[in-house]
């Protein structure tokens, strides 16, 4: 999958929805009146509003690499989600402010249409799709801002199914069902927002990546037939790649040249582990006394790892 046409594609769907659900909410707001359907509208036109901006962030990150960026912009990635971030905070904090001021002052506009119903299980059904779509293209590529905007996706079937148990509510005979379900909704959407937080911080302030990760890394410098030992060996995420450092322990009798081959060869090898990019390897020559015990490298050595392909990416599904 081509990482920057598949994230520029979900960036594209994901506005496009977002459009067409807040047009078909307005006009059903304004045939209705009922505030299920307006806190519906409002949320699907904020979510068409803030797309235009994760667009405009995911086709930064997906520029070639230039001189001022030489890495490439994928360390763009984390600020894009935590604007979604924003705006999910900001759509909870809403939904929680006109719940309350609705049940605190008894004016509960609702309505009992049936086109109201049809609207609103339709978003759930499109949201629905939209949320498997992103997250499965976000953890294909490994790109956390298409994550995030999956699991915003997610907050709207959530406030949706709200929405839709307000209308219910009034052909039943109880309209205080609209923002009490609401309500409750608001706490969920307030949570996913600290979720998508808690993950992006992470990969600004340089977390560590998964343990089997880890492993896999010591493993395979540990694989080659020239290598003695490993120790030093640090791995932390840099955006939403990770960069590797370490030292390995080799007989001091190689030549320039074989040294050379040697970090070259194991270079390579630990930059095809998925979501590595840059490695950094230091050569201890036996005879300098360099060689050292390192607990946490031979703990890493022994720990069973799965298939690398689908364990390496830091993510977990939701």
């Amino acid at each position: 999958m081509n990482r920057a046409g598949a994230i520029r594609t979900a960036g594209a769907i994901i506005l496009t929805a977002n459009l067409l659900l807040a047009v078909a909410k307005g006009a059903v707001w304004f045939q209705t009146g009922s505030l299920a359907v307006g806190s519906e509208a409002i949320n699907s036109l904020s979510d068409a509003i803030y797309s235009v901006v994760v667009l405009a962030g995911l086709y930064l990150t997906t520029q070639p690499p230039d001189f001022e960026h030489p890495h490439g912009h994928e360390r763009i990635e984390p600020f894009v989600s935590l604007f979604v971030a924003l705006g999910v905070f900001a759509a909870g904090g809403l939904v929680l402010w006109r719940a309350g001021t609705s049940i605190l002052s008894g004016d509960i506009t609702t309505t009992t249409s049936v086109l109201a119903v049809v609207v609103l299980a339709g978003t759930g059904v499109v949201k629905y799709g939209l949320y498997r779509y992103c997250l499965r293209v976000g953890e294909a590529v490994n790109s956390p801002a298409v994550v995030a905007a999956g699991l915003d996706n997610r907050n709207d079937i959530l406030t949706a199914t709200a929405a839709l148990v307000g209308v219910l509510g009034a052909r039943i005979g109880l309209p205080v069902l609209d923002p009490l379900a609401a309500g409750v909704v608001s706490f969920g959407i307030l949570y996913t927002g600290w979720e998508i937080v808690r993950d992006n911080v992470d990969y600004l302030v340089g977390r560590a990546p998964p343990e089997d990760l880890r492993a896999i890394i010591v493993q395979r410098a540990l694989s080659h037939p020239d290598v003695e030992g490993v120790h030093d060996v640090v791995a932390h995420y840099v955006g939403p790649e990770i960069d590797v450092s370490m030292h390995i322990e080799v007989e001091g009798d190689r030549t320039l040249i074989e040294a050379h081959d040697i970090e070259t060869d194991l270079m390579n090898s630990i930059r095809n582990i998925p979501n590595v990019d840059d490695v950094f390897i230091h050569i201890d020559p036996k005879e300098l006394g360099e060689w050292k015990s390192d607990a946490e490298a031979d703990r890493l050595a022994e720990t069973p790892v799965g298939d690398e392909e689908g364990r390496t990416d830091g993510s977990s599904s939701q």
